[in-house]
């Protein structure tokens, strides 16, 4: 059985589970430019995500609409497997960012992707995902909400510390 987390609640992941969303983010007023400087993040832990931190750039995760968030990876910390109802689109902005797809948990088989790359995860798919090495990485999600997260074992920890056995 799947729990479901508060919309909104999660970026990445995508990724993360707990966090609230951060209201303070600018959404577009009609035919409005919108900018948003790195140093106007409002970055927030998320409870209980290890060290996790997310910030909303647009929008409103937890309502309908298009948003754009970041969540901030410390090293060695992965998301567990999980689904969201919508597609989401990520973009790795810094660091590597090991990805996995399915309900196995599996750090040595994550593909990694570095600054530039692109990863859809479909509506529904079952995935995880962070960093697995010695180096903080942070990605960008874009998505339509309402935003939810469903972890595959709802008894099991939200977060993993990931340390690959081999060499990439």
């Amino acid at each position: 059985m799947l729990r479901w987390i508060a919309p909104g609640a999660i970026l990445l992941a995508c990724v993360i589970t707990g966090a609230q969303s951060q209201p303070a983010a600018p959404t577009e007023a009609s035919g409005a430019f919108v900018r948003v400087r790195a140093d106007q993040l409002n970055w927030k832990p998320v409870p209980g995500g290890s060290g996790v931190e997310m910030a909303t750039v647009y929008g409103d995760p937890s309502k309908p609409g298009h948003y754009i968030s970041r969540a901030k990876f410390p090293p060695h910390v992965m998301s567990t497997p999980h689904t969201h109802p919508n597609d989401r689109f990520i973009t790795v902005l810094e660091g590597t960012w090991y990805t996995g797809t399915g309900p196995v948990f599996d750090p040595d088989a994550a593909v990694p992707l570095g600054p530039g790359s692109v990863m859809k995860h479909p509506g529904g798919a079952a995935h995880w995902d962070g960093s697995a090495d010695d180096y903080p990485v942070i990605i960008q999600v874009e998505g339509e909400g309402p935003a939810s997260n469903a972890e595959l074992d709802p008894d099991g920890p939200l977060f993993a510390k990931a340390h690959l056995r081999r060499q990439r």
